[in-house]
Formats: structure tokens, sequence, C-alpha cells
């Protein structure tokens, strides 16, 4: 299968791109980052150094992958950006940075992909949300604008499930609760999440992989605890 994963420099994209690897699946990891997917030298994963804030750079991407192969299994818009700071000290810059990452970039890339989704066999697309993001959950004050770019993703998912049903693709949303990673380390430096990454990644790769025979344009919730 030919996987792209977006935001697989570290945690959750980094973990879920080598079980991909590690069962012989093509694997294109989009991220800035690509020092640490490049030290494992292995053949089946494709760092490609990308800007997801950049048109420029997701088009650049797009090409160096549809040179390398002509069909998408999976795309799974893993990449995030969280800011923790209070609603009224929360900058124009940093909220359109947290949208660009969380929203646009999912959009926009999947919008270029379209020719390569869907062609030879059933694609999937796996959208990683939050439970921040998850209608009825609970939210935590400082993440405004993190939780409501991923409450935007859950409708971006829900539509576009919709849209694009008759051309072999389905398209589904994970809405995470807590896990360890480096991100929610740096915006939480006392909180410890009850789930690794790599036990994260591990669900999310068979999801991938099975999800779309049994469920598109569902919202799921990923989460050990009933907000």
């Amino acid at each position: 299968m030919n996987i792209i994963i977006t935001g697989a420099s570290r945690g959750i994209g980094f973990e879920t791109a080598l079980l991909f690897a590690k069962q012989n699946h093509q694997v294109f990891c989009l991220t800035r980052n690509t020092k640490s997917i490049e030290k494992y030298n292995n053949q089946k994963i494709h760092a490609i150094a990308t800007d997801l804030s950049n048109t420029k750079s997701i088009n650049q991407a797009v090409v160096q992958i549809t040179n390398k192969v002509s069909h998408i299994d999976v795309l799974i818009h893993n990449a995030g950006s969280l800011i923790n700071k209070p609603f009224e000290n929360i900058n124009y810059e940093e909220l359109e940075r947290v949208y660009k990452i969380n929203v646009f970039a999912p959009y926009y890339l999947t919008q270029q992909l379209l020719p390569i989704l869907g062609k030879t066999s059933k694609s999937h697309i796996v959208t990683i949300s939050s439970m921040g993001g998850f209608q009825g959950a609970a939210k935590f004050p400082g993440l405004t604008a993190y939780s409501s770019s991923k409450a935007a993703l859950v409708g971006l998912t829900e539509i576009l499930a919709e849209e694009l049903k008759d051309r072999n693709i389905s398209v589904n949303c994970l809405a995470l609760g807590a896990v360890q990673t480096e991100m929610l380390a740096e915006a939480f430096p006392n909180y410890k999440a009850p789930l690794t990454s790599s036990e994260m990644a591990s669900y999310i790769y068979d999801f991938s992989i099975n999800g779309s025979r049994f469920f598109n344009g569902k919202i799921l919730p990923v989460s050990s605890t009933t907000p």
C-alpha cells in the first residue's frame, strides 16, 4: 500500500510511519524536519521536507509523490499546531498559524491529491482531530485556537465524506484524547497523559487499513475517559 502521513517527524505521526514501513508499506512523510525519519535509512520511507502552512511547498510535495506512485491508499492528516494561551492574548498571526496547519493544509493537500485518490482501489482519508474539537466533550482554557480548529476539521471530514463518496474515497476522523507527545509536553509541561505515542499509533495504523470497511464520514472519539 502507498501511505501519506503529515507531521511524521515525531510523536504519533513518527510512530505510525514506522509501523507502516515495518509492514512493508510505502510511506511518504510530509514534515518540516526530516532528520528523525531519514536516520532510519528505510527504503520504504520517503521523507519529504514540507511546510504545510505554505501552498507552494505542498504543491512541490505532491509533485514528488505523483512522480513515484499513481495511487494513494491511505492519507493521514496528522500534523497539528497547538498553542496554550488565554483567548485575549492570542494574536492574529498565532491564530492563523494554527488554522493553516490544522484546517487549511488538510483541505488543500487533499484537493491536490484527488487525481491519485480512489483510482485503482478505495482510498481512505483519516483526519486526526481532538476531543477538544468533539462536540459535547470537556473543553480547557487556553486552547481556543487549537480546539476550534480541530472542530473545523471535524466539519471538514463530514462534508468531504459526502462530496467524495462517489469517487471511491472514504473519509473518517479520529478525535483523540490526551496522548503523551512532545507537542503535549510543550503546551502542558506538568501533565501526564494516559497513552503513549506508540500505543495510539498502533490504533491509527489498524483503523487506517480497516476502518473504511465499516465507516465513512464518522467522527470517532478515541479516549479512555468520558467527558
